[in-house]
């Protein structure tokens, strides 16, 4: 049995079921962006997207980390 997913990625089905984006798209307009720091690209996610902050926070979180691991 699949271990349930836990942190950021939780968030991952719900988002792109309320969005309609995959979240890969979501991760190529995070680092597309010229914004580097969490909290900027969590607000420039709410007011160009129209994301809730829990939901921009998992993309941003999970982009960031996955960036800094290489």
């Amino acid at each position: 049995m699949a271990e349930p997913v836990k942190g950021p990625a939780s968030y991952f089905p719900s988002i792109e079921e309320k969005y309609g984006r995959p979240i890969s798209e979501w991760q190529t307009l995070i680092r597309s962006s010229e914004l580097t720091k969490h909290m900027e690209l969590v607000s420039w996610l709410k007011s160009e997207h129209g994301l809730g902050h829990g939901h921009a926070n998992a993309l941003v979180a999970h982009t960031l980390k996955e960036d800094a691991a290489g």
